[in-house]
């Protein structure tokens, strides 16, 4: 099949075979976030011919300083709904599935992720990030996650590596330890960076009656909604900048097409 050319410039890059691998492949993405949505349109736009977007959340204005799909237009309306509007304009010919929930014990069984090709983490909750990353793991999926790309200003800190071999990152360290506690040994890829800023300011209002979430979440029809609270849940909350989150998102979607690249060069089609 001849790519389309809106992928021209990639298939010089890697070639028609990988953009066919990427044409019929599919990913799954938890999070759709500063890191999530960044990771989602580099993936669309590197001509990913399926990809399903996971979140309950809706946009905060305090998301607009990061977030791909956050406007002060359209707050208080979902993530996924506003991002995959975004990436189907971008490249119509992609299934874009949007769906409005958390990943939880009550809900993963039913996200099907042994039929994808890739499962990617941008959870920023450690609870139901472990639970995606064990989940993941004993289907024998192929699974990158990020780690903490909030507290970063320097996008060049940005790395990739084994999560056993991550460092520095007061989350990968949550996430090895639960890990180990868990007695989940396998490997895997993370995006993490060494840096950690402190914040310099504060968010009296995070957490507080009067937060700054919305209290109504709004479908792409207008039908209305309850929309989730979820600064109370946090223990702390670490500020971010749209440049290191930038860079978390693109190597994240990055790892896919190098996964993509590498399995088109051994003739593999085991994602596994």
């Amino acid at each position: 099949m001849d790519t389309s050319p809106l992928f021209q410039r990639s298939e010089l890059l890697v070639g028609p075979a990988v953009m066919e691998r990427l044409r019929r492949s599919r990913a799954i993405l938890f999070g759709v976030g500063g890191v999530g949505s960044w990771c989602a349109e580099a993936l669309i736009r590197s001509g990913l011919g399926h990809l399903t977007l996971v979140d309950s959340d809706c946009v905060c204005i305090t998301n607009v300083n990061r977030q791909l799909q956050a406007l002060p237009s359209n707050v208080g309306r979902y993530k996924v709904d506003e991002l995959a509007g975004r990436l189907r304009t971008i490249n119509p010919e992609a299934e874009i599935v949007p769906i409005r929930e958390a990943y939880g014990l009550e809900t993963r069984d039913g996200f099907g992720i042994e039929t994808f090709d890739w499962v990617l983490d941008a959870i920023d909750s450690l609870s139901p990030k472990l639970g995606l990353i064990e989940h993941a793991l004993a289907h024998g999926r192929t699974l990158f996650s990020s780690m903490g790309a909030s507290g970063k200003l320097d996008p060049t800190r940005v790395r990739v590596a084994n999560i056993w071999d991550s460092c520095a990152c007061p989350l990968a360290r949550r996430v090895r330890k639960r890990l180990r506690r868990h007695k989940v040994s396998a490997p895997y890829k993370v995006v993490f960076s060494e840096e950690l800023v402190p914040n310099q300011g504060a968010a009296p209002a995070c957490g507080t009656p009067s937060c700054l979430c919305p209290r109504v979440a709004l479908g792409p029809g207008g039908e209305r909604g309850e929309a989730h609270e979820w600064c109370s849940q946090k223990a702390f909350i670490n500020g971010s900048m749209a440049p290191a989150v930038i860079a978390f998102g693109v190597a994240l979607a990055s790892l896919v097409i190098a996964d993509a690249v590498a399995a088109e060069a051994t003739g593999s089609d085991d994602h596994g």
